[in-house]
C-alpha cells in the first residue's frame, strides 16, 4: 500500500526533522524549523493514532476508545443493512427502476444481437449436441412407456371405438379397405398358379361326391368331360367376374357387403368384452419387454436424426436457427396485445420477487459479513478505505509542519 509507506515516510521525515534541528545552531531559522517539524512529528502521531484506533488498539494497549471498528462491529453491520434495505435498495426503488424498464423487448433486443452472429449459433449447437448424445433413452423409454400405457389404460374402449368407426366411415376408409381387399384378391385370383389350384380342388371335390341314379351318372360325365385345367380355368373366371362386379361402386352386392361390415364393426363396438380383450392386449404390448425395446428404437431413431440436422446446422451456421427465431419475433410483432400483457406478468412477477425477496439482501450481507473473523474484516476495510485513511496522516504531519511554522514566527 503506497499510501501507508508515504505516510510513514512522512512522519519519519517529522521526525528526523526535529531531531537534526536540535543539534544545530540555535538561529531563527533553526527555531522556526525546529517548531515546525515538531507540530508536524505531533500532528503525525495524533493523526497515526486516530487511524490506528479505527481498526485495532494502537501498539497492542488497549486504550479506551480505540479500535474503534471491531467493538461496534455488531452496530456497524446492522447500520450497514439499515442504509442498504431503507435508502440505497429500497424496496421502492427497485420497483420504479422496474416499471422504467421494457424487459421483454430489453431482452427481445439482446437475443437479437446474439442469434444475428453466426458464431453465437454455432456455439448453441455445439453445445446442444452433446447434450442430445448423453440424452438418457433407456430411461426415456421406461417413462414414455408407462406414460402411453396409462392413456391406454384411462380410455373409454367403447366411445373410442364408437368415434373412430364413425370418422372412418365418414371419411370413406371403410370403402378404400374392401377396394383394396377386392383389388389384391382380384390379383390373386388373376395368377395361373390360382387357376391350377382351383382346377385340382374342384377336381378332388368332384372325386368325393357320391351319387346313384341319373344324378350320379351326370356328375361322373361332367366330371369326365371337364378335366382340372378346364375346370380351373371355368372357376377362375367366375372368380374374376364376381370380384370385378364387386369392385363396381354401384354393384347391388357390393352394398349389401358394405351395410354388412358397418354393422359388423358397429357391433364389435358396442361388444364391451372384445374391446377389453384388445385393450389388454395392447396393454401386453405396450407394457412389455418389447414394447420398451420398440418405443427405445423409436428414441434411438429421433435422436440419430436430431444429431445429423444438428451437424448440418453447425456446418451451416445455424441459419434455420436464426430462421425459427425470426419467425417467432414477426409472429410476435403482429400481436402487441399479447406482447403488452405478457411485459404486465413479467413485472408484477419481478415486482413480486423483490417484495418477496427484499430482506434477503441484507441477510445475505449479514452472512457474508459474520463468516469474516476480525483479522479479515481489518484487511477488507483497510484495503477499501485503508489507503485514503493513510493520506490523512500525511496530511496531518503536512499541516502540522505548516502550523508549526507560522506558530514559530508568531511566537518570534
Amino acid at each position: 500500500m503506497k499510501s501507508r509507506y508515504l505516510a510513514i515516510m512522512s512522519l519519519a521525515v517529522m521526525a528526523i526533522g526535529f531531531i537534526i534541528t536540535l543539534l544545530l545552531k540555535d538561529t531563527v531559522l533553526v527555531k522556526i524549523l525546529q517548531g515546525g517539524f515538531e507540530a508536524g512529528l505531533v500532528g503525525g502521531l495524533a493523526d497515526w493514532f486516530a487511524v490506528t484506533a479505527l481498526f485495532r488498539h494502537p501498539m497492542g494497549i488497549p486504550i479506551p476508545h480505540t479500535s474503534l471498528l471491531l467493538r461496534n462491529r455488531d452496530k456497524i453491520i446492522r447500520s450497514l443493512i439499515s442504509a442498504l434495505e431503507n435508502e440505497l435498495l429500497n424496496k421502492e426503488s427497485i420497483e420504479n427502476r422496474l416499471r422504467k424498464l421494457k424487459m421483454l423487448q430489453m431482452g427481445g433486443r439482446m437475443l437479437t444481437r446474439l442469434f444475428a452472429r453466426r458464431k453465437v449459433r454455432t456455439m448453441m449447437i455445439e453445445e446442444v449436441i452433446p447434450i442430445v448424445q448423453q440424452l438418457p433413452l433407456e430411461k426415456a423409454a421406461e417413462l414414455a412407456q408407462s406414460a402411453v400405457a396409462s392413456v391406454v389404460r384411462n380410455i373409454d374402449m367403447k366411445l373410442t371405438a364408437d368415434k373412430l368407426l364413425t370418422k372412418a366411415m365418414e371419411a370413406g376408409y371403410d370403402e378404400m379397405a374392401l377396394d383394396y381387399v377386392l383389388q389384391e384378391a382380384h390379383n390373386w385370383a388373376k395368377r395361373p398358379a390360382t387357376k391350377l389350384m382351383l382346377g385340382k380342388l374342384a377336381a378332388d371335390k368332384l372325386a368325393e361326391v357320391k351319387m346313384g341314379g341319373f344324378m350320379g351318372f351326370a356328375v361322373q360325365a361332367f366330371a369326365g368331360f371337364m378335366d382340372e385345367d378346364k375346370m380351373g380355368g371355368m372357376l377362375q373366371g367366375m372368380l374374376v367376374s364376381g370380384i370385378a362386379g364387386l369392385q363396381d361402386r354401384d354393384n347391388t352386392y357390393r352394398d349389401t357387403i358394405m351395410r354388412e361390415i358397418r354393422v359388423r364393426l358397429f357391433q364389435w363396438a358396442e361388444d364391451e368384452e372384445s374391446l377389453d380383450r384388445v385393450k389388454g392386449r395392447v396393454l401386453g404390448m405396450i407394457e412389455g419387454g418389447e414394447g420398451k425395446l420398440f418405443i427405445q428404437a423409436r428414441l434411438e431413431e429421433l435422436r440419430s436424426l436430431a444429431l445429423e440436422k444438428l451437424e448440418e446446422q453447425r456446418q451451416t451456421g445455424g441459419r434455420v436457427l436464426f430462421k425459427m427465431y425470426a419467425g417467432i419475433v414477426r409472429s410476435l410483432n403482429r400481436d402487441p396485445e399479447r406482447i403488452a400483457g405478457w411485459e404486465d406478468k413479467l413485472l408484477a412477477y419481478a415486482i413480486h420477487l423483490v417484495e418477496t425477496n427484499h430482506y434477503r439482501i441484507g441477510q445475505l450481507v449479514k452472512e457474508n459479513l459474520d463468516q469474516m473473523d476480525d483479522a479479515a474484516l481489518v484487511r477488507m476495510l483497510e484495503e477499501k478505505v485503508g489507503s485514503d485513511l493513510q493520506w490523512i496522516r500525511v496530511n496531518g504531519a503536512l499541516c502540522g509542519f505548516l502550523v508549526g511554522i507560522v506558530l514559530s514566527l508568531f511566537q518570534l
